[in-house]
């Protein structure tokens, strides 16, 4: 998941170093390498005396091994760039954030899509997925964006959107505001100062949202659910294997079999609970 997300509700954590690893068949990785003669394959040299033929002979045997490994690293590197671009690749706008019961997680809107016959494909849908973060930054506001927000407060008068504007307060200030900084702004009515404050609270709270998605479940059985996904995804561009179901602990099948239900109702749920 991105860097800096909290674990519970007190612990951050930040990814320093992420290392990716691909698990291939070697044997099949062999045959798809360049295909060097074999060392009794090579030519006998014949023309010189006896000492310059072999020392030719030498000099082309290292040239040959020195070949074969320049070809597998050559194939790994295709490899590895293949597998870091289907990783990685996609539109940074369809990584969705999840707040799941508390603990913190983060995939691709597509791999949450990948069984189509899903509550979670449902709910990623094209016709009902709305960018996450898609909601106007407050903090970007001018001046005068944060005066018409005023404006727009019923029961404000309008000489309070003006102080706002002589202080040139803008989006920043404004989440910052709280009740002693509208009495700063000689917001002198007691209700005005009470009911700007809850509306700056509403706004910090409607931007928030607005960057995660909350799922009510437990953390253990989603997560288990998401990570047999990703393999799905993965096994779809030949990355892996066809995904085992979820390994899931004793104390949790019953869980973990409700959480399936819900989100894959009828057969479809057979292709996680195997």
């Amino acid at each position: 998941g991105p860097a800096g997300l909290s674990v519970g509700s007190s612990t951050r954590y930040k990814i320093k170093e992420m290392e990716v690893y691909q698990v291939v068949d070697e044997c099949k990785h062999r045959k798809q390498r360049t295909q060097y003669p074999r060392k009794d394959e090579l030519l006998a040299i014949n023309r010189f005396s006896k000492e310059v033929n072999e020392a030719i002979v030498e000099r082309w045997k290292s040239l040959h091994a020195l070949g074969v490994k320049v070809s597998s690293l050559e194939e790994s590197f295709k490899d590895e760039e293949h597998f870091i671009e289907s990783l990685a690749t996609g539109n940074t706008k369809d990584i969705v954030l999840l707040n799941v019961s508390g603990t913190m997680m983060a995939t691709k809107r597509a791999t949450l899509m990948d069984a189509e016959d899903s509550m979670l494909a449902q709910q990623f849908d094209d016709s009902k997925w709305t960018v996450q973060g898609s909601f106007p930054s407050v903090k970007a506001w001018t001046p005068n964006e944060v005066v018409n927000w005023v404006k727009d407060i019923e029961g404000i008068p309008d000489e309070v959107g003006t102080l706002f504007l002589e202080n040139e307060i803008n989006g920043s200030e404004l989440l910052a505001l709280d009740k002693e900084g509208l009495k700063m702004l000689e917001v002198k009515r007691v209700g005005t100062i009470c009911l700007l404050s809850d509306e700056i609270g509403l706004l910090k709270k409607a931007a928030n949202e607005d960057k995660v998605t909350h799922i009510e479940h437990s953390p253990y059985c989603f997560g288990k659910i998401l990570e047999y996904l990703r393999l799905k995804q993965l096994h779809s561009v030949n990355l892996v294997k066809v995904p085992s179901p979820p390994s899931i602990r004793k104390s949790q099948e019953k869980s973990f079999e409700k959480v399936v239900d819900y989100y894959f109702p009828g057969d479809s749920s057979k292709l996680i609970l195997g």
